[in-house]
């Protein structure tokens, strides 16, 4: 689920935060392929966005309790798995240890690399960054890393500098 970047007040409400949608791949007990997304609200229009561009069709998709999640449930092209916390006497990161995990670490590389200092207009670059880097860990052919880096340069939309430097 979305997660706030950044000290403070934790989760959803926090309000100088921004929301964070992450998502792991499960392949048993390891991780997979990560994605992120800034996303504005935790609302079903926002989670179902997220999930369709995504996550594979045919796949499980496995929630915390957040109602933002229920189209899952009547969803014809997901398998849908909610671990709700609340009342379960386990702790968010016993339910679901892969997104904790990998949210921890992208935290923890925030805060080493830029020392916290990201601005929010720029965490989306830097979230495709740490997850180019994690999901290339997983590459069985290194050689792929120039076509993929290649691939990417060619497929994401320029940017001008002057969208880049504005405040």
């Amino acid at each position: 689920m979305g997660r706030g970047i950044g000290r403070g007040k934790q989760g959803r409400g926090a309000k100088t935060k921004v929301l964070v949608e992450v998502a792991t791949e499960c392949k048993g007990k390891q991780i997979g392929r990560v994605r992120f997304q800034c996303i504005s609200d935790a609302t079903t229009e926002s989670l179902s966005q997220f999930v369709e561009a995504n996550i594979e069709k045919g796949s499980t998709v496995i929630t915390d309790g957040w109602t933002g999640y229920s189209f899952l449930a009547q969803s014809k092209d997901y398998k849908y798995e909610q671990k709700v916390i609340a009342g379960s006497g386990k702790e968010a990161h016993e339910l679901l240890p892969h997104v904790h995990m990998v949210d921890s670490l992208v935290k923890r590389w925030i805060n080493g690399t830029h020392q916290g200092n990201i601005s929010p207009k720029h965490l989306p670059y830097y979230l495709d960054e740490f997850a180019f880097r994690f999901n290339r860990k997983l590459s069985t052919y290194r050689g792929k890393l120039f076509y993929r880096l290649m691939q990417q340069a060619v497929e994401t939309p320029l940017t001008p500098l002057k969208d880049i430097i504005k405040n």
